[in-house]
């Protein structure tokens, strides 16, 4: 009995050493902010930690379903894990704004970000989800500015009026794809396509694809999900720009 009781406490001894560990989301301050981009104000998103330091930073480009509140419980834990992340509202005038509408938008994110006291500007990360995964692909290799990104979801082939996998060869830093196999807007078969073109082209980038899970996983219901997958997909985006940002 006295072994068995051991056990028991050793059992528990170690869950509560591993709740520990992955208990280090730090305090957040978040708030609405307003982009101002082409004279106009697009209504967004600010997260970011509450204790005073520099930290790197993200700019979050929502589906094409709107910055619906799952977004923005991402950008709250994101932040959380050291980042200053601005989701921004990019369908604030246009649910399909023009590309060069939104590559603007972004490089006026960037100056956003850069202005403040608590970014590093040399350490700004660019993600996105859906359309936003598109738009990570287009424009990553386009903005300079960026130092790595994480697209969930793209279309590689879709050009409006320029695709993602047509500029490749200007791709500069480094670069997550997360996918479903079960993704049938985006079928696996263009993103395993166009990893191989990047794979071709000698980019630094990493493929992680989820067996079953479909199109948009990330949310449920306009909410964030938080079941075994998503918890370990948002967990391999913080990890890459914690190595690929230094943070």
């Amino acid at each position: 009995m006295k072994i068995k009781y051991l056990v028991l406490l050793l059992a528990l001894f170690f869950s509560a050493l591993t709740a520990l560990a992955h208990d280090d989301a730090l305090p957040i301050v978040s708030e609405d902010l307003d982009v101002m981009s082409g004279g106009q104000a697009y209504a967004s998103y600010l997260a970011y930690p509450a204790a005073d330091g520099v930290y790197p930073a993200a700019v979050l480009i929502h589906s094409f379903r709107g910055l619906q509140p799952g977004y923005r419980e991402m950008t709250e834990d994101f932040a959380a894990q050291g980042f200053v992340v601005l989701a921004i509202g990019w369908q604030t005038f246009e649910s399909s704004p023009a590309d060069e509408l939104v590559m603007q938008l972004l490089l006026d994110s960037v100056d956003v970000l850069s202005a403040r006291d608590d970014v590093d500007a040399a350490r700004i990360g660019l993600t996105g989800f859906c359309a936003g995964g598109r738009y990570t692909m287009l424009f990553l290799p386009q903005i300079e500015a960026f130092a790595a990104g994480v697209a969930w979801y793209g279309f590689p082939n879709s050009a409006n009026p320029v695709a993602p996998a047509d500029v490749i060869d200007q791709l500069h830093a480094p670069m997550l794809i997360i996918h479903g196999t079960l993704d049938r807007p985006s079928p696996i078969a263009s993103i395993y396509a166009y990893a191989t073109a990047l794979g071709a082209a000698g980019k630094d980038f990493e493929l992680k694809v989820y067996a079953n899970q479909p199109h948009g996983f990330m949310l449920a219901d306009g909410a964030m999900n938080r079941d075994d997958v998503a918890a370990d997909a948002f967990d391999e985006m913080v990890t890459f720009f914690q190595r690929k940002l230094g943070a």
